[in-house]
């Protein structure tokens, strides 16, 4: 009964993230709305928001995102059931995409308010606010590999978060988080022991015939030289 649940979980979370996957590439304003949240979080981190900012810039991301995924629904809804034209079909979607417009002022003003604070900033001093933190240099490197990974992912046309396509996403996001531990950790067995989950997660993806060779170390390499990108430009 248990494995059935978890089953039955791990197919709605890959249906809920073919859904994702199916706006983004299908609508350019997701597109639009997705690389200017990567661009805001990264930017909100660089600025040395605290949690309550940074919660408050995700929350309102969030808020646009869905919006626009549920103005693609009511659109593909609306298209489903009327073909042709109908003055009805074109009030839904406008209020739909109304929702979106909404959504979007919103979002442009929390961005104002929460941005206008730091604008002035001393570059400097951030950037060694950055480098002194550890958690903020891995998270950017994270965000950076996952985000590099969702939008190869969209190019090629293949797979989706979770399973298949180019590149390996578990290969990019393990040898990422291997990479930071070699960074950060003085310890060189937890490095040699990160290193070995990291191999064991990617040599899964192409055991189970998830990912080819190329796909599994195209992930691998993208993962460590981003994170090592990341790490040279804010240690």
């Amino acid at each position: 009964m248990d494995d059935m649940r978890g089953l039955r979980f791990i197919e709605s979370l890959n249906a809920a993230v073919e859904g994702f996957i199916y706006t983004m590439r299908t609508e350019r304003n997701m597109r639009v709305h997705f690389l200017a949240a990567i661009f805001l979080v990264l930017l909100g981190i660089y600025l040395s928001f605290n949690a309550i900012e940074l919660t408050i810039l995700c929350l309102t991301i969030t808020l646009v995102l869905t919006a626009e995924m549920i103005n693609t629904s009511i659109e593909l809804i609306v298209d489903l059931i009327k073909s042709e034209l109908h003055p009805m079909a074109r009030i839904i979607k406008d209020v739909a995409a109304g929702g979106v417009l909404v959504t979007a002022i919103n979002a442009c003003i929390v961005t104002y308010i929460l941005f206008s604070r730091k604008v002035p900033f001393d570059i400097r001093s951030h950037i060694m606010t950055v480098r002194s933190s550890p958690w903020q240099v891995t998270f950017i490197a994270l965000i950076m590999v996952l985000s590099v990974t969702i939008l190869g992912k969209l190019t090629m046309h293949k797979g989706n978060l979770f399973r298949g396509g180019m590149p390996s996403g578990h290969s990019a996001v393990a040898f990422a988080i291997w990479t930071i531990v070699a960074f950060l950790a003085n310890n060189l067995v937890v490095v040699v022991l990160t290193f070995v989950m990291a191999f064991l997660i990617a040599r899964h993806r192409l055991k189970e015939s998830i990912h080819t060779l190329s796909e599994v170390v195209i992930g691998s390499v993208l993962g460590i030289l981003i994170t090592i990108l990341i790490f040279q430009i804010f240690r």
